[in-house]
């Protein structure tokens, strides 16, 4: 198993971009208006918790509750969302996701230059000065309060001191809590009154206006709800590293990828991105030229001998050199071919297609057979 599973640390990652990838397909797959910048609240998240750590932040110490960090700026976030949706929502189309990348773009060049966010931002990712880790949990109750982003290899207590887990693990499991609580707490807005109006935007917004809907705030709105969970997502990103970087937040491509989850995964199933960015992350670590959590290359070279990595197959050419120049370091080439595959022939994604499959909603339909047999 450990050939096709990844590695936690690898899973970690997948948590916390995955929700914000699902704060992506919050407003793009439920609204129709693709936010090309919504790293700029990512980053932002991320930042905060940095700066706040570091005491850069007024009235708010080193000593600030980490979880009471990501919801202040998932707030501070909300307040972006709005001064940049105000002014994008008056574009529909490809001019809205234009203007959207605009912000973001030059947000990204603010944070780059800015030395009050890092000695070097060009170069250098800003680092929390801090050397205590971050924790999640109840504070107070020590056995529920359990710390992230510590070293690796760390044994740390588990839950009421009977279970050990690594400190990956540990961060693993409480920022898994976070993301499952947003990801609720997303579904159940998507269920409520309010979703049902985005729906009603995404397939028809000059419907849903003739029908007395002021469909601008609900944009809005939406708007600034996807950025204040996507802010949340940033801030576990800058808890769990321990320092946070320009490319790595607020650059335009951090949003591509997001899109390329929500693709993969299926635009408007919200949990489906999350799916989506597993899929890449372990099909990427399984043919990483590293090989890591196991991975396909090192496990030809371990079990298929001396002799036949030497056996000659055409020209000169040995089986262990075809290996190397097939796989060796072009896991972005083959995670390139399946997105287009996916385009062409899996148009709903992953979590869509077994939706389409099952006739609704996983979870639903799973229910109802249960009672069905009952």
């Amino acid at each position: 198993m450990e050939t096709v599973l990844p590695q936690v640390e690898t899973m970690v990652a997948v948590l916390y971009f995955g929700l914000f990838a699902m704060s992506f397909d919050f407003i793009s797959g439920y609204t129709g208006y693709l936010s090309f910048g919504h790293a700029a609240f990512y980053g932002t998240g991320a930042y905060f918790v940095v700066l706040a750590a570091n005491g850069k932040i007024p009235l708010l110490g080193p000593d600030t509750s980490f979880v009471a960090l990501l919801v202040i700026g998932g707030l501070i976030a909300v307040g972006l969302a709005v001064l940049i949706g105000a002014v994008s929502f008056r574009l529909t189309g490809v001019y809205f996701a234009m203007i959207t990348l605009g912000f973001s773009q030059v947000l990204y060049v603010l944070v780059r230059d800015w030395g009050y966010l890092a000695s070097n931002p060009r170069d250098g990712p800003a680092v929390l000065g801090r050397t205590e880790p971050f924790s999640i949990g109840v504070p107070g109750v020590d056995s529920l309060d359990l710390a992230i982003g510590q070293l690796a290899g760390e044994s740390v207590e588990g839950l009421l001191g009977v279970l050990e887990f690594t400190a990956t693990e540990v961060s693993y499991y409480m920022i898994g809590l976070v993301v499952l609580a947003s990801y609720f707490a997303m579904q159940r807005i998507i269920h409520s009154p309010f979703g049902k109006v985005l729906i009603a935007i995404r397939e028809n917004e000059e419907r849903a206006e003739a029908i007395g809907y002021n469909t601008f705030w609900y944009k809005l709105g939406a708007f600034a709800v996807s950025a204040f969970f996507a802010a949340v997502a940033g801030g576990l990103l800058a808890g769990f590293r321990r320092s946070v970087s320009p490319d790595g937040t607020f650059y335009f491509l951090v949003t591509g990828d997001a899109l390329l989850a929500s693709i993969i995964g299926g635009f408007g199933t919200l949990a489906g991105p999350l799916y989506g960015w597993l899929f890449d992350e372990g099909v990427t670590e399984f043919l990483s030229k590293r090989g890591e959590g196991g991975g396909l290359l090192p496990y030809l070279r371990d079990n298929l001998g001396e002799g036949l990595l030497s056996t000659e197959v055409f020209d000169g050419l040995t089986v262990g050199e075809a290996i190397n120049t097939f796989l060796n370091g072009h896991a972005e080439l083959y995670i390139g071919v399946l997105f287009v595959l996916f385009v062409l022939f899996v148009p709903s994604g992953l979590l869509g297609t077994v939706r389409d499959r099952v006739g609704g909603p996983v979870g639903e339909a799973i229910a109802s057979r249960l009672r069905g047999e009952r």
